[in-house]
């Protein structure tokens, strides 16, 4: 056979090569499906940090459900007797307390006057990095990023040292002002003032991450909108209003849950700022969880309270995601 004959098509007789036809739906489906991937190897990458999480997180979460459910002390503590399973009778005592009430008032008072303050600094801050120059610009984050990197005892220990009574630097210049005298002012002398100067404190410390985070965010506003909407008339509070906020709503929502979690589990700035002994006035629900359960030795009650902590802060969370979900159907 010639080589003419292997690579010349045969071609039916009357001289027309056959038309072929359109592909059939077996033949069209195979075609636009899309190749198959294997399904275990996400799975695979993620096992780790799932195991992780499981080991880190899911044995103590479980625990303190046990716990929650038990009546567990100091004598079931050291194995001199067994833990008994009391149903809901923890949860019981505790809801109907009146004290964990009033520490529920004043957790959430706290963590709303923080969050609040957090964001509306946070904000101002923000749209000032937008007005600076360069290198001032860099000094202000710099500084933003060495206070955000603090550890918290020695900002606990910078904070005593400025609200201290007899040495304390805002008690000097208070002093000095006309009309006031403040020498010798204890500012934890009432719950009020007290809590007041910790969640400066923690507002301090939360500032950092929420101006930097919504300073990103205003470098992506439009300058086109916020230029039409001053050509129509708009002041500088209408294009914020109506042109900035919209934008960074979604980035607004998430800062405000990561805050409103955080300032809800505040522990370390109370427990230190009252060198480890919080008064009544000053419990929140972390010091008042941990003091029931290691200073009264009431793990089950203790767990009860971290327990409703827990549910509150997940309210939170769905809050969160139902708001986010929404943006989500708008855009």
């Amino acid at each position: 056979m010639s080589a003419a004959e292997t690579t010349t098509p045969k071609v039916p007789l009357g001289g027309q090569a056959p038309v072929a036809g359109p592909p059939d739906a077996r033949t069209r489906r195979s075609a636009a499906r899309p190749p198959r991937r294997s399904g275990l190897a996400p799975w695979a990458l993620l096992a780790p940090t799932i195991g992780v999480l499981a080991l880190v997180l899911g044995y103590p979460l479980v625990r303190l459900v046990t716990l929650a459910f038990q009546e567990f002390g100091q004598a079931q503590l050291w194995g001199t007797r067994e833990a008994v399973w009391v149903g809901f009778d923890n949860f019981t005592d505790v809801l109907g307390d009146g004290t964990f009430w009033e520490v529920v008032l004043r957790t959430v008072v706290f963590a709303v006057g923080a969050v609040v303050l957090t964001l509306v600094l946070g904000m101002l801050i923000a749209l000032l990095l937008q007005q600076v120059s360069g290198w001032l610009k860099i000094l202000i984050n710099i500084a933003l990023v060495a206070s955000w990197g603090m550890p918290i005892i020695v900002a606990v220990t910078v904070f005593r040292w400025m609200f201290d009574t007899d040495y304390g630097v805002l008690n000097w210049v208070l002093s000095r002002l006309p009309g006031m005298d403040y020498d010798g002012h204890n500012w934890f002398a009432s719950g009020t003032q007290g809590l007041a100067v910790i969640m400066l404190l923690v507002v301090w410390g939360a500032i950092p991450f929420v101006a930097i985070t919504l300073s990103a965010g205003l470098t992506q506003v439009p300058q086109e909108l916020q230029e039409a909407a001053r050509l129509d008339g708009a002041g500088a509070l209408g294009v914020f209003r109506h042109v900035t906020m919209p934008i960074l709503k979604p980035i607004i929502v998430m800062l405000t849950t990561l805050s409103a979690i955080w300032d809800l589990g505040v522990f370390p700035q109370v427990w230190l700022m009252r060198g480890g002994h919080p008064e009544a006035e000053f419990q929140l629900l972390t010091t008042y969880s941990y003091q029931e359960a290691f200073v009264v030795n009431d793990y089950g009650g203790g767990s009860a309270i971290a327990l409703i902590t827990v549910l509150l802060l997940l309210g939170v969370v769905a809050v969160y995601m139902r708001q986010m979900l929404k943006i989500g159907e708008v855009e």
